[in-house]
């Protein structure tokens, strides 16, 4: 099989927050990153302008000029069009329709560039240089202000039809629960997410529930994150243990699931929520031996994700150099 001659990727993390830029050697090496804040209420207009400038500023800072990569690859999360490399709608940034955005910024670059789903690439990353190295068979699920996720079927990364595969935050767990901000109800998204994890826990509170979690905001209830509920359940909190462990359960349903259709090798949970650990994991991992069959839940392994926010960078670079070793062997 012929081998591509790789170069450095640019890798770039679009973030309803945030804008992330680097480098990515073929080895796998991250070069100093650029960022900046997405400023998502601009528009796509001026939100492009600082991602071609935050992009600019990565390969400055890795002494490099952009005839010198490979590509770049641009991971965002929504409903893509990969074939197209056009956003079609994205929770994280409002006003984005049909946005033409690979090809836009490969004239403003002048260099090749692909579009791909944030979680998506993550699995990657987890897959080439991460936990999952080796395996053939692998779902990264994401639960972080939502639920993402990426699936490697015989080692190679499963993108669908459309190349919308892997949106497992958005299967219903509960038909009638509450209503997710994709317009179905129930999603596991809406159920066991940082988001739903503080909406909750604000819930319980303001329905008469005692909680070390007033304290931790100073009395402000909208400030509650998935983080302080994290805080006060390592601390004991009766409430914000009860908070872990019913988006656990949730958590355990939705990968029951994923066990019962893809019969995976490993489950990899990443983004910020993972960081709870086996205060997450050990129930939700308890779900699963209840729920699913017997044989896959007995064959898979649920795990944190060991690269955390480099998963996602690391896997758009190493999906470029994949991209490329297949056009030189059609």
């Amino acid at each position: 099989m012929k081998q591509v001659s790789q170069r450095p990727v640019l890798a770039v993390d679009l973030g309803g927050t945030k804008i992330v830029a680097a480098v990515v050697t073929p080895t796998g090496k991250i070069l100093p990153r650029s960022s900046c804040l997405t400023l998502a209420d601009k528009g796509p207009a001026a939100v492009i302008d600082r991602l071609i400038s935050v992009a600019g500023s990565a390969v400055d800072r890795a002494k490099l000029k952009t005839a010198d990569l490979d590509g770049v690859a641009i991971a965002a999360a929504g409903i893509l069009d990969t074939a197209r490399g056009v956003v079609t709608t994205s929770p994280n940034l409002p006003g984005w329709r049909n946005v033409h955005l690979r090809d836009i910024v490969a004239e403003r670059l002048n260099v090749a560039t692909c579009l791909v789903n944030d979680a998506s690439v993550a699995a990657l990353g987890e897959h080439r240089f991460g936990v999952g190295k080796g395996l053939a068979n692998l779902i990264y699920l994401t639960v972080s202000t939502g639920i993402g996720g990426g699936i490697i079927v015989d080692g190679k990364l499963y993108e669908g039809t459309d190349g919308c595969a892997g949106e497992l935050g958005h299967m219903v767990i509960d038909a009638q629960g509450p209503k997710c901000n994709c317009g179905n109800y129930g999603c596991l998204e809406v159920l066991a997410s940082g988001t739903a994890m503080a909406k909750e826990a604000v819930s319980r509170i303001r329905n008469g529930g005692a909680s070390l979690m007033v304290q931790l905001v100073g009395g402000v209830l909208d400030d509650i994150t998935a983080e302080t509920v994290a805080t006060a359940a390592r601390e004991g909190d009766l409430l914000a243990c009860q908070v872990v462990n019913q988006c656990a359960a949730y958590l355990g349903v939705g990968l029951a699931n994923l066990v019962n259709i893809f019969n995976p090798q490993l489950i990899i949970i990443g983004g910020g929520v993972s960081r709870m650990g086996g205060m997450l994991l050990r129930p939700a991992r308890k779900v699963v031996k209840e729920k699913a069959f017997r044989l896959p839940a007995r064959t898979v392994q649920i795990v944190k994700s060991r690269l955390g926010y480099d998963a996602g960078i690391l896997g758009a670079a190493a999906y470029v150099h994949e991209q490329k070793l297949k056009e030189t062997t059609r």
